[in-house]
C-alpha cells in the first residue's frame, strides 16, 4: 500500500495543486464580483444624494474563471441640469487578473437628451469606453464609437450630425503647462489638477440644411482638438452652472488648444494658447487660425440661422475672398461678451461649453 501511494504521488500532487489554485482562485472571483456590485450601488446613492437619478435593472454578474462581466438594461443617468444618457442595455467588463482597467459597451445603442433641445438617438456598431489606471489621482479615460448615425426624436431640436465615420474622445492626467495671465497657486501637483484631452471626429456628415452642412457645402467634416483642462477637480456640483462657475472660480481654463478642421475643401488649423468660459458657459479668449479656402466654408455659414449672415459674408471679403481661395490667410477670432468676433464683425454666438 505504501508503494502505491508512493507510485502515485508524482500524480496526484500536479492535480491537487491545480484544484488548490482553482478553489482560492474561485474565490478570489466571487469576492471580486460582489465588491464590482458593492460599489455600483455605493456609486449610485451617491450621484443620488448630489440630485441625479440613477435607474438600472437588477445587474448579471459572469465572466469565471477570467473575466468580471456585469450587465444591466434600461440603465439611465439624469443629471441635475436635465441631460440624460440612457441605454437599452450596458455590459462592463475587466479582466480578474487586472481589475483597474475596465471597458462598457452599449451595445444597443444610446439615448442622449440634450436638456431643452430634446432627445436624439445614436446608433452604432461599436460604442465602447474604458478606464484604466483607476488607483491614480486622476484614471485614463477613453470613449470610441464606429459609424454612428444621429436622429432626433420627434418634437427635438435637429442635431448637427447625420453620421460619421468615427468619434473619439480620450482624458488622461496631464502635465504643467505655461500660459499667459496669472497662474492659479495651488499644492496639488499637475498631474492631479490638470488633464489632457483629446477629441476626434472623423467624417463626419451634416444634417440637411444644419451648420456644418453649410460650412462643409455638404461635403465631409473633420475635427482634431487637444487641449489641457486646467483645475479639472474644480469641475463639481449639482448643475451645469454651479459645475461651470466653480471651475471658472478655480481657475479653470484651457490651455495650449491645438486643432485642426476639414469642411469641405477647407481647412484650418486652430491654435490659442489660453481659453475659458464666461459666467453664462460661452468660451472666451482669443483662437487664431490657419486657414486654406476659407471662403467657401465662411459663405456657405452664412446660410445658416445661427450666424449673422451680413456679417459672415462681410468677414468673407475682409479676409480677402480672392487669397483665402487661393491660398493660406492668417485669421483671428475672439470671442467675447457671448458672441465670435473677426474683426469688427460679430459672426455668431460663441461656443457654449456647458
Amino acid at each position: 500500500m505504501t508503494q502505491a501511494r508512493a507510485r502515485y504521488a508524482p500524480l496526484i500532487i500536479p492535480f491537487a495543486i491545480v484544484l488548490i489554485v482553482l478553489v482560492v482562485w474561485t474565490a478570489w472571483w466571487f469576492w471580486l464580483s460582489q465588491q464590482v456590485r458593492e460599489r455600483l450601488d455605493l456609486a449610485a446613492e451617491g450621484l443620488r444624494a448630489q440630485g441625479w437619478e440613477v435607474v438600472y435593472a437588477e445587474p448579471t454578474l459572469t465572466g469565471w474563471p477570467f473575466r468580471t462581466r456585469l450587465e444591466s438594461d434600461h440603465v439611465r443617468l439624469t443629471a441635475p441640469s436635465g441631460h440624460e444618457i440612457a441605454a437599452p442595455r450596458l455590459t462592463a467588463e475587466a479582466n480578474a487578473y487586472r481589475p483597474d482597467r475596465w471597458v462598457v459597451i452599449a451595445g444597443d445603442g444610446l439615448v442622449l437628451t440634450r436638456g431643452d433641445k430634446g432627445k436624439v438617438a445614436v446608433d452604432a456598431p461599436v460604442i465602447r469606453a474604458s478606464a484604466s489606471g483607476l488607483t491614480q489621482s486622476f484614471p485614463n479615460l477613453a470613449l470610441e464609437v464606429l459609424e454612428p448615425v444621429f436622429t432626433a426624436h420627434p418634437g427635438a431640436e435637429p442635431f448637427p450630425l447625420a453620421r460619421a465615420e468615427r468619434i473619439e474622445f480620450y482624458l488622461r492626467p496631464g502635465r504643467a503647462r505655461e500660459a499667459t495671465g496669472e497662474v492659479v497657486q495651488t499644492a496639488l501637483p499637475a498631474s492631479r489638477r490638470n488633464v489632457d484631452v483629446l477629441f476626434r471626429l472623423i467624417d463626419a456628415t451634416g444634417r440637411d440644411g444644419g451648420p456644418i452642412a453649410f460650412m462643409s457645402r455638404d461635403g465631409l467634416f473633420s475635427l482634431q482638438a487637444e487641449t489641457v483642462v486646467e483645475n479639472f477637480q474644480g469641475l463639481s456640483g449639482p448643475d451645469a452652472p454651479t459645475l461651470l462657475a466653480a471651475w471658472t472660480a478655480s481657475g479653470g481654463r484651457f490651455l495650449d488648444v491645438r486643432g485642426e478642421m476639414q469642411a469641405g475643401d477647407s481647412a484650418a488649423r486652430l491654435l490659442s494658447d489660453e481659453l475659458r468660459a464666461d459666467e453664462d458657459g460661452r468660451l472666451v479668449g482669443t483662437l487664431r487660425l490657419s486657414a486654406d479656402r476659407a471662403a467657401p466654408a465662411l459663405t456657405g455659414l452664412s446660410r445658416s440661422d445661427t450666424v449673422n449672415r451680413t456679417a459672415t459674408v462681410g468677414a468673407a471679403a475682409a479676409a480677402g475672398a480672392t487669397e483665402v481661395l487661393t491660398g493660406d490667410v492668417e485669421l483671428e477670432v475672439e470671442f467675447r461678451d457671448g458672441r465670435a468676433w473677426m474683426g469688427p464683425f460679430n459672426l455668431a454666438p460663441a461656443p457654449e461649453l456647458f
